[in-house]
Order: structure tokens, then sequence, then C-alpha cells
């Protein structure tokens, strides 16, 4: 079923992606080792949250989890991605993220408060735009972002330029501004479709289930625990994304799969899961 799960948010248009530590048990020492829990979140065509779990920060896992997808990724700006957009020939991406931008200023806020407020003033305009676009269907988001946003990211771009030889290279704020020019193309992109978002701040929600979590678990017992955990998440995510009751789902699902024919297995996903039925659904239309 989590295979299953996959397939279904790999089709989307837009995935949407990050990742968080998780501390495994090390089984010949007292301590513990880091892995990693991936999310990916798919569109509102295809809803659902599937996990990952890896060893390492390498990536090698999210290259092995997209493989085969087309469409938009958005991410933030870990060096990994590049590697994934550029060896896909086109078929994925890069979508910026516009709340890691904004954060890369205010952890400038201490040592250039004024430049600071400036910049975060024209990215709250942004934001103002997408409040605006809330209820818009996508065509009518795409226009109003053509209309409002470019112009605000234009101003924005010539005010950034000009404050750039005026910093210090290797000040905070400089590191900020080299952030937004490095990722500008990215951080634009959302204004060429409706159906792309500003930032990624629906990935990084997911991942407070995680943070919440460690502070009942602590930690997994193993790699295999690792990757159990991200099953399981995968599915109560996907329940709390939708709007489902994540223990009544599980209660009965898990009391149906012992005797569910492996070729229905999809009617039991959270996105086709019903009442339960007297026969699986297919079987009962090909009966």
């Amino acid at each position: 079923m989590w295979q299953l799960l996959k397939e279904h948010v790999l089709q989307s248009k837009v995935i949407h992606t990050d990742d968080t530590t998780v501390p495994v048990r090390y089984e010949t020492r007292d301590t513990h080792r880091y892995g990693r829990l991936w999310d990916y979140i798919g569109d509102a065509e295809h809803p659902g949250v599937v996990f990952d779990y890896t060893t390492t920060h390498a990536r090698d896992g999210p290259a092995a989890f997209l493989k085969g997808f087309t469409g938009y990724l958005q991410a933030d700006a870990y060096g990994a991605y590049h590697g994934i957009y550029t060896g896909s020939n086109g078929d994925i991406v890069e979508v910026g993220c516009w709340a890691h931008a904004r954060n890369k200023f205010t952890e400038a806020a201490s040592t250039d408060p004024e430049r600071v407020l400036a910049a975060k003033a024209c990215v709250r305009r942004l934001y103002d735009v997408e409040d605006e676009a809330k209820a818009f269907s996508s065509a009518e988001r795409l226009r109003l972002r053509q209309e409002k946003s470019i112009p605000l990211l234009k101003s924005f771009h010539q005010w950034l330029l000009a404050q750039k030889p005026l910093v210090l290279p290797k000040s905070p704020i400089a590191a900020a501004i080299n952030y937004v020019f490095n990722q500008w193309e990215a951080l634009q992109r959302y204004t060429t479709d409706g159906d792309l978002h500003i930032d990624n701040n629906v990935s990084e929600r997911t991942l407070k289930l995680i943070g919440v979590g460690r502070l009942n678990w602590l930690f997994v017992g193993s790699d295999n625990g690792g990757r159990t955990a991200a099953v399981l998440f995968s599915f109560t995510a996907t329940c709390k994304y939708m709007g489902i009751d994540a223990f009544a789902y599980l209660r009965d699902v898990l009391g149906r799969l012992p005797t569910h024919p492996a070729e229905c297995l999809e009617e039991l996903l959270p996105h086709h899961w019903q009442v339960p039925h007297e026969k699986p659904q297919c079987e009962a239309v090909s009966g």
C-alpha cells in the first residue's frame, strides 16, 4: 500500500518535499546516530503524503524516490536537489521557497535591521498578493501574479542590486542577498503557473509531526525501524492532510487487509477509502 501511495503521489504535477533528522539506536554503542525522514506531498489532484527513510542526507535517497517523476519540485536550496534537477534533463523543474529567503534576512536582523526590515517588507507584499488570490482559480491566480507579483519582484531585484555593493561581503545581510540572487530563477517560478506555491511551508508543517513525535518515542531502534516508521507516518500524515480520522482509518484498513484481494488494495488508500463494503468494490464490479 505504501508503494501504491507513492505511485499515486508521483503522478502529481507539483510535489513538495523536505527532510529532517531522526535519531537511530546505535547497535554497537551506548548512543545514537542519525537517519533522515523525507516527506513528499502530492498536489490537489493527487492528495497524499509519503515519507521515505534514508540512512544519510545524500542525493541518492530523493533521486531514487523521484525516479520517473515529471513535474515541479518545490524544496529548499539544499545542494543535493540541484543534481536531481540537472540530471532530469528538464523533466523535474525547481520551484524556490520565499519562506526560506525571508528567513535568511531574519538571520541578519541583529546586524543590519534597516535593510532587513526593507527586504521583509518587499516579501510581505508578495505574500499579500497570495492572500488576495487564495480563493481564485489557477488561471485567475496566474493572472493576478503576472499583474502584481512580477512588478514587485522586479522592484525587489533592483533594490537588492543597489544594496549589494554597500554591504560587507561576508556579513549576514550579504549572505541573504546572495541567497536570493542564487535562487532568483527558482524563486520567480511560482509566477509562471497558478498551480505553484510561493513557498514550501506545507512540507515543513508536515515535518512538525516528526518533531512532536520525537518527544515521545525519542528514537527508532534500527534502520529497518526507520523504514517502518516512514510507512506508518505516510498513512497517518495523509489522513491528517485529508481530514480523515487516522484511528478510524487504520482500524478499518488493518482489519480488512488479511482478506482483501491484492488487486483491490488501491481502494484502501486514504483518497479512495470509504465505509467498509460487504464486498471490495473492484470485486463487486467484476462479479
